[in-house]
């Protein structure tokens, strides 16, 4: 379930009427709104019981989750303005492609969606920008990069998960390779993760990406990393060097705590573990 910011102060907004009230059958499961307790103006889409993403009605700009106001903090202080191309590997409610675009007018963005009806409900229920600003194409993420052109995108954004999970065949050594291809060369790749302690899925991912990429870095609730809570991790990794200076500051201007770890204390973390990769791999280190 994604972190949350603390709630915002209740404005007068009702649920359009046109919006479902109750549950709806997708290509994969089952979608629900969810309108939240003294702040109508925010609806929460939920797939299969979980929380997926967080709209607001009032201002596409806003965004609830904590982990996509940690991205946005990234994306401002590598690209500090202007429109961006954009890939976001996993769309559900477009919540962060619909905001860039508040945020970035003339931002061109393509969303792949697995669930090819709930890419089609999205559409109906949500203002979401038109194509081409906002293209929506089903199928899986991978599958979908791997015919992308080489250096097509500025920012790609990893949001992909199955029953709560961020499948395997996204996190291997070769699909960050994949997304690297489709990068500008100073493009930005960011990640949502989720991750229980020892954060034994962080550290790999974090292995994998430094295989890669000159600039990696960590985003995290401070809990999460003392291994007291399950929880969202970001990550952010670039062939430019990503500015961390800027981006310590404008991290403390978030509504909740977040840590930024790179450099040798990002080295630390990840320790001595290797990264997953498409083949199995056996012996010390190697990720089941």
């Amino acid at each position: 379930m994604p972190d949350r910011r603390r709630p915002a102060p209740p404005r007068r907004a009702s649920m359009p009427a046109d919006l479902p009230t109750g549950p709806v059958p997708t290509s994969l499961g089952t979608a629900t709104l969810r309108r939240e307790p003294g702040a109508g103006h925010l609806v929460t889409l939920l797939l299969d019981g979980t929380e997926s993403s967080c709209l607001d009605l009032e201002d596409p700009a806003h965004l609830e989750f904590e982990y996509m106001q940690q991205m946005a903090a990234v994306l401002d202080a590598a690209r500090p303005a202007g429109p961006v191309r954009a890939l976001h590997l996993g769309a559900a409610g477009c919540a962060l492609p619909r905001a860039l675009e508040a945020r970035r007018p003339g931002s061109t963005q393509l969303a792949v969606e697995l669930d090819a009806v709930l890419a089609d409900l999205v559409r109906t229920w949500f203002d979401l920008p038109r194509a081409p600003r906002l293209r929506i194409r089903s199928g899986d993420a991978r599958a979908v990069t791997a015919t992308l052109p080489d250096g097509a995108w500025e920012v790609v954004v990893r949001d992909v998960f199955d029953a709560g999970l961020v499948p395997r065949h996204v996190r291997t050594v070769e699909a960050a390779a994949e997304v690297r291809r489709v990068l500008s060369p100073d493009g930005l790749y960011l990640v949502n993760l989720t991750d229980h302690p020892p954060l034994r899925q962080a550290r790999a991912e974090v292995a994998a990406l430094q295989e890669l990429f000159a600039s990696v870095a960590l985003l995290a609730d401070p809990a999460i990393l003392r291994g007291r809570r399950y929880g969202n991790v970001v990550l952010a990794a670039s062939a430019a060097p990503l500015p961390m200076a800027r981006l310590e500051r404008d991290l403390r201007r978030l509504p909740l705590p977040v840590r930024l770890v790179h450099g040798a204390e990002l080295a630390t973390f990840r320790g001595t573990l290797a990264p997953e990769r498409d083949a199995a791999t056996t012996g010390p280190g190697a990720t089941p």
